[in-house]
């Protein structure tokens, strides 16, 4: 399905700033359609049509309500409809005012109620909001389906004014509190009108305990806020919608619960008509941040602590290994030495790491030096990365990192006679869901008669058995093109 900025260039001409007028209309709109109890759908007139009774108009976008049945359950993005079908979509058009349609008409069996409402922008009509209600289901007028209905008809009065949603609303529109999360409606004079239910609750977990019908709600947020500077803001903010002007959502706290709050203002036809208020409880959500943020700060501290203890345990094991005269026991411990440091290497980088997940190529560039420092001193092959491994999740990280160290180990030590320059080259390809890596060698090639299976090295048993259990792959010894061998592991990324 094509987006509504695809669909816009496809089928118009519309440019810059209509546009994204457009996707702010689309941004906002779920408050509208809650508040209708109705769909929208955006509509657009067909570039090159007349707009005479055989014009074309095409839907861009839609939006269903949380509050009430839908009016059309199949997707209408994409569908196009004529003037002579819908009369009201031309008439919005040409007239530049909301225009409501006398008789429901039927859709998919439903009786539907349309209105349609000119999306004005830079003093034009750049497209049209139809608000089709669902006529199947009779509601009750309560005092809340009231408040809705009027600051619903209220805002789409501003959407045909042009004033709604302002120009500098861009950002914050997403996580903004929605009409059933709590709802205020402010008279002209910042005077409480109507509170919904869950507003109450809202401001009920912030300490008044009384209803807020008749009161000043600026003055309100001022002794509730314990915060000097938020009471200030959240006063004024609500003073500002008051006043006309715009504002993001902000989070304010008040004997310990948090709320997003966000004033509205609403001036159909540029007369001050009060302000709407959404208000949001999201005290829950933040403990469980904080303690998300609590968790993954100890997490960070573990992997700190073992990256210490591991490097006090090669400490130990290189005094050992240098008081040591048997050389065979001397080897063996230097080779512990390198294991461990390889794996401390990935818990310094996890103690950095918000997501428990490890910058490889980082890593690697810090892993094969110390390798090639560590090699035999008959060695002077260089070691080197190509490619890119991305980031890895801490499960695959650590036993990756254990066999890429013995596999260049065992390169540096048996692919080169003494004396000979050469070249190890680590590669990664990541594509298509599917980590290729790579370590090859310049050097002598595969000695006679070779079977990786019944290798007795250390080394070797290390890495079939990590690349077995914990990778879940294969590795493939072979030739190298050109001369000297390469190692092949091939890792699936799916879902990783």
């Amino acid at each position: 399905m094509s987006t509504l900025s695809e669909l816009l260039a496809e089928h118009t001409e519309m440019r810059g700033d209509a546009v994204e007028h457009l996707q702010r209309v689309v941004a906002e709109w779920q408050l509208l359609a809650d508040m209708s109890f109705a769909d929208f759908l955006l509509w657009i007139p067909l570039a090159g049509v007349p707009l005479g009774s055989g014009a074309e108009f095409l839907c861009v976008a839609q939006a269903r309500p949380t509050t009430a049945p839908t009016a059309h359950p199949e997707d209408m993005v994409a569908a196009r409809i004529t003037a002579t079908e819908s009369p009201q979509l031309r008439r919005a058009v040409v007239e530049g005012r909301i225009c409501r349609e006398e008789n429901p008409r039927w859709h998919l069996e439903v009786p539907v109620r349309r209105e349609t409402i000119p999306v004005r922008y830079g003093g034009s009509v750049i497209a049209v909001l139809s608000r089709d209600t669902n006529l199947a289901m009779p509601r009750v007028p309560s005092p809340l389906e009231i408040a809705y209905l009027g600051s619903a008809s209220d805002l789409c009065q501003m959407v045909a004014d042009g004033a709604f949603p302002p120009s500098a609303e861009t950002v914050g529109a997403v996580s903004s509190p929605r009409a059933g999360d709590g709802l205020i409606r402010l008279d002209a004079h910042g005077l409480v009108a109507y509170a919904s239910p869950n507003a109450l609750s809202a401001y009920h977990r912030m300490g008044h305990a009384s209803d807020l019908v008749g009161l000043v709600l600026a003055d309100t947020m001022r002794e509730l806020v314990h915060d000097p500077f938020d009471a200030a803001e959240v006063a004024e903010r609500i003073q500002g919608a008051l006043d006309g002007k715009h504002s993001l959502r902000m989070e304010v706290r008040a004997r310990g619960a948090v709320m997003l709050v966000r004033a509205i203002p609403l001036r159909p036809r540029g007369d001050a008509a009060g302000a709407l208020v959404l208000v949001r409880d999201v005290t829950d959500l933040r403990r469980r941040d904080m303690a998300l943020l609590s968790k993954d700060a100890t997490i960070r501290e573990i992997h700190h602590r073992v990256k210490n203890n591991l490097q006090t345990v090669a400490a130990l094991l290189r005094l050992q290994a240098r008081r040591t005269a048997i050389p065979e026991a001397r080897i063996a411990l230097a080779e512990s030495v390198r294991r461990v440091n390889s794996i401390a290497l990935v818990h310094e980088a996890l103690s950095v790491s918000v997501a428990e997940r490890v910058d490889l190529d980082e890593l690697v560039d810090k892993v094969l030096p110390a390798i090639g420092d560590g090699a035999t001193a008959e060695s002077r092959a260089k070691v080197r990365r190509e490619g890119s491994f991305g980031t890895l999740p801490a499960a695959l990280a650590t036993p990756l990192v254990l066999v890429l160290t013995e596999l260049v180990h065992n390169a540096l030590a048996h692919a080169f006679d003494p004396g000979r320059a050469g070249e190890v080259v680590v590669s990664a390809n990541r594509s298509n869901g599917e980590l290729e890596v790579v370590v090859g060698d310049d050097g002598r090639g595969l000695p006679e008669g070779m079977d990786l299976e019944r290798s007795t090295g250390l080394g070797l048993q290390i890495v079939r058995t990590l690349v077995d259990s914990e990778l879940g792959s294969v590795l493939e010894v072979r030739p190298r093109p050109g001369g000297g061998t390469e190692a092949v592991i091939k890792l699936s990324m799916r879902g990783r």
